[in-house]
C-alpha cells in the first residue's frame, strides 16, 4: 500500500490486560450474589459488555437469563435480580418501581446494582427517596476502558461530550481521571505531559490526587508521554470562557477543534463509520453486502484484509482489492500440478487461511460498492468541493447557495446542519442577514422544534451570528455613508469577510492547515496528513501534536495557544519512571481525547506515527463523528 512505515516504530503494550481485569472484576461482583440470577443490562452497555465477557462466560456464574433494560413491567420470575446500569437516574427510578411493584404484590426477592463505571451521589439519593435503599445492594464496576484494538482504547461514553461542554455536567471528568489513573498503575509512570484547556486541567488533577492517595511503586515505563485533547469548551453562553493556569506534563488538549470532525470522512474506516457505524469495534453488514443474511464482523488489526485499507483514501481502495483477488486466485491456482504429498501439505498449512481471507475479500468488496452507492447518490464529489472552498475560504457565496438548496431538497437533515456548522467556525460566525435566512430555511423545511438545536449550537459556538462590532470597519462605515444603501449592503458583505477576525483562519495559516490548493496531491503516496481529507486540511488536533512533539513542548507556539485560549501547561519529570535509553516507552504516546475522537484523526496519527516513529495509542470517550457529534446536540435527544 501508500504508506511503507518505519522499521523502527515500537510495539505497543499489551492492553488485553485492561479486558482481563474487567472481566475479573465482573465475575467478583456477580459471585456476590450467590446463587441463579437473572442480569438486566442496559442497551448501551450490551456491546461493549459482549467484549468484556459474552454470554457462556455469564452463564458458568449463575446467571440465569439476560434482559435488556427497558423501563417497563419485567417479567423475571427469578428471585434474584442484577441490574448493570450506568449511572443514570432516569433508569435507577425504574429500578425503584421494579422493586415497589414487588413489594405491593408481595414478592419476595434480592435486588443488586452495579453500576458502571461509577456510582453517584444523586443515584443513592433517588433509591433513598423512593424508600427502597434498604431493599437493594449497591456496587461499583470500575470498567473505564475497552480495547478496541492495538491502538484504540475507548471509555464508551458518548454522553462526555453533551454532558461536560454543553450541559456543563462534570461529573464524567473523575472517570476520565480514574481511566488515566489505571494506565498510568498498569503501565507509567509517564515522564512527559502537556495540555490546554479546561476541561484537562480537571481530569489531570483528578488523576494526580488519585496517584497520590494511592501506593506509589517504582516500575520501568511502557508509556513517556500523555495528550489529553479537549474536543470542545465548556461555556454557558458562546461569548463566556473560563480561563484556567497550571502546569503539569502529562496530556495535550486542543481547547476547540470542531473543525475536524465535521468534515466529510474518506478514508476507509471513517467512510465504514459513517455508513455503517462501527460500534464497539463491530460492524453489522446487511444483505447489500452480504448478499445473504445480516452478519456482525469486528473490525480491527486481526483482519489483515482490513487492516491494509483502512486507512488508506477511498479512492485507492478498490485498485488494492482488485490485486488482493488476483493474488488470492494466483495462491488458489497452485493446487494445479500439485502431487498428493504437497496436496496434503498445502491443505493443512494454506488452504484454511485462504478461505479465511477470500470470505473477508468478499466483505470488503461488498462493503466498498455500498459505499459507492451511497456516497454517489447524496452528490458526494459536489459535498466535498463546497467543504474544500470553506476551508479554503473560497467562493463563500457559492457554498451558501449549496447549503440552500441541501436544506430546501431535505437532503439530510445532519448534513445540512454539518454544512451550516462548517461554514460557521470557518467564517467567524455568519452574517446576521444570513443566519437568519438559513434558520428560517432550515426550520421550514425540518421542523421548528429544531429551535432549541440552533440554541444548543450556539451556545458552543459552533453556529453563531457575527455580532455588528465584529465586523464593522471604519473603511467600511466611511464607504457607506457615501453610497445609496443597496449598494452599501453589497459592499458590507464585502469588507465583513475581508475584516473578520477569523481564529479558524489565522490558525490555518499559523499551522498550515490549509495546503495550497494549486499543488499537486498524490493521494496514493501521501505527504503530509492532510491526505485523510484528500490534501485540503490537515486536522488541527494532530497538526498541535506533532508540532509539540517536535518542540519538545509548546515553545514557538504562544500565538497558537493564544488563539486557542491557551493557557498550555507542559510538564516533563522522571515521575519515578525508569525510562532508559533501551527503552521504547519515549515513542509511545497516549493520546486521550476528551469529548470523542474521529477514525480519520486516527489515521492521521498512524500517518504520523509511520513517519516519525512514534507509536500513538488513542483514548478516548467515544468514537465520534459528525452524525454523532450533532445527533449529541438535537433538541430531542435524551
Amino acid at each position: 500500500m501508500a504508506h511503507g512505515g518505519r522499521r523502527d516504530s515500537p510495539e505497543p503494550p499489551d492492553f488485553s490486560l485492561l479486558k482481563r481485569l474487567a472481566r475479573d472484576q465482573l465475575i467478583y461482583l456477580l459471585e456476590q450474589l450467590p446463587g441463579k440470577k437473572d442480569l438486566f443490562i442496559e442497551a448501551d452497555l450490551m456491546s461493549p459488555l459482549d467484549r468484556i465477557a459474552n454470554v457462556s462466560t455469564l452463564k458458568e456464574h449463575e446467571v440465569d437469563k439476560l434482559y435488556k433494560v427497558e423501563h417497563k413491567p419485567i417479567v423475571s420470575t427469578s428471585d434474584q435480580l442484577c441490574f448493570l446500569i450506568r449511572p443514570r437516574i432516569q433508569t435507577v427510578k425504574w429500578i425503584c418501581d421494579v422493586v415497589n411493584a414487588d413489594k405491593v404484590a408481595g414478592k419476595y426477592r434480592r435486588y443488586k446494582i452495579i453500576f458502571t463505571p461509577q456510582k453517584f451521589y444523586a443515584c443513592e439519593a433517588v433509591l433513598e427517596e423512593q424508600g427502597v435503599f434498604g431493599d437493594v445492594t449497591t456496587d461499583e464496576w470500575a470498567f473505564y476502558l475497552l480495547p478496541l484494538d492495538n491502538d484504540i482504547i475507548s471509555l464508551e461514553l458518548p454522553e462526555f461530550f453533551r454532558d461536560n461542554f454543553l450541559a456543563g455536567d462534570q461529573r464524567w471528568v473523575r472517570t476520565a481521571g480514574s481511566a488515566l489513573h489505571l494506565l498510568h498503575s498498569l503501565y507509567g509512570p509517564f515522564s512527559k505531559v502537556y495540555g490546554i484547556g479546561r476541561c484537562s486541567k480537571m481530569t489531570y488533577e483528578s488523576w494526580r490526587r488519585q496517584v497520590e492517595e494511592g501506593e506509589q511503586r517504582s516500575r520501568e515505563a511502557e508509556i513517556g508521554t500523555v495528550f489529553l485533547i479537549d474536543r470542545g469548551e465548556n461555556r454557558p453562553s458562546a461569548t463566556r470562557r473560563t480561563v484556567i493556569s497550571f502546569l503539569t506534563p502529562l496530556a495535550v488538549f486542543t481547547d476547540v477543534d470542531f473543525v475536524t470532525p465535521l468534515c466529510s470522512q474518506v478514508v476507509y474506516e471513517g467512510l465504514m463509520d459513517d455508513i455503517f457505524r462501527i460500534k464497539c469495534g463491530c460492524v453489522e453488514f446487511g444483505p447489500d453486502v452480504t448478499s445473504d443474511k445480516s452478519i456482525k464482523v469486528m473490525l480491527n488489526s486481526n483482519d489483515k484484509v482490513f487492516n491494509e485499507i483502512r486507512n488508506e483514501h477511498f479512492s485507492n481502495v478498490f485498485g488494492f482489492l482488485s490485486q488482493k483477488a488476483r493474488n488470492l486466485q494466483t495462491a488458489y491456482d497452485k493446487r494445479q500440478g500439485m502431487d498428493i504429498k504437497q496436496m496434503k501439505t498445502f491443505v493443512s498449512e494454506e488452504l484454511k487461511g485462504l478461505k479465511q481471507e477470500h470470505r473477508l475479500l468478499s466483505l470488503h468488496i461488498g462493503a466498498s460498492e455500498s459505499i459507492m452507492k451511497k456516497k454517489t447518490k447524496q452528490d458526494f464529489q459536489e459535498l466535498l468541493k463546497t467543504e474544500h472552498c470553506l476551508l479554503e475560504g473560497f467562493e463563500i457565496r457559492e457554498c451558501i447557495s449549496f447549503i440552500e438548496e441541501h436544506i430546501n431538497r431535505q437532503v439530510s437533515m445532519i448534513e445540512s446542519l454539518r454544512m451550516l456548522c462548517l461554514l460557521s467556525i470557518t467564517e467567524n460566525g455568519l452574517l446576521p442577514k444570513d443566519y437568519r435566512s438559513l434558520k428560517a430555511q432550515y426550520l421550514q423545511s425540518y421542523g421548528v422544534n429544531h429551535l432549541l438545536t440552533f440554541s444548543n449550537l450556539r451556545q458552543l459556538g459552533l453556529l453563531v451570528e457575527q455580532q455588528p462590532g465584529e465586523t464593522l470597519t471604519v473603511m467600511e462605515s466611511k464607504v457607506g455613508k457615501l453610497v445609496n444603501d443597496k449598494t452599501a449592503g453589497k459592499l458590507s458583505d464585502a469588507f465583513s469577510s475581508l475584516a473578520k477576525k477569523s481564529n479558524f483562519r489565522a490558525l490555518s495559516r499559523k499551522l498550515n492547515l490549509v495546503p495550497k490548493s494549486d499543488e499537486e496531491y498524490d493521494l496514493r503516496v501521501p505527504r503530509d496528513m492532510a491526505y485523510i481529507f484528500s490534501g485540503a486540511y490537515v486536522p488541527l488536533s494532530c497538526k498541535l501534536i506533532e508540532q509539540v512533539l517536535e518542540r519538545g513542548g509548546w515553545t514557538g507556539l504562544e500565538e497558537v495557544t493564544r488563539l486557542l485560549n491557551g493557557h498550555e501547561f507542559a510538564v516533563t519529570g522522571s515521575n519515578g519512571a525508569d525510562l532508559r535509553p533501551k527503552n521504547d516507552a519515549q515513542r509511545i504516546v497516549v493520546l486521550m481525547f476528551l469529548g470523542g475522537c474521529t477514525f480519520s484523526e486516527i489515521s492521521a496519527l498512524r500517518f504520523l506515527g509511520r513517519e516519525k516513529g512514534y507509536k500513538f495509542i488513542v483514548v478516548t470517550t467515544a468514537v465520534t463523528n459528525s452524525s454523532r457529534l450533532l445527533e449529541a446536540l438535537l433538541d430531542n435527544h435524551v
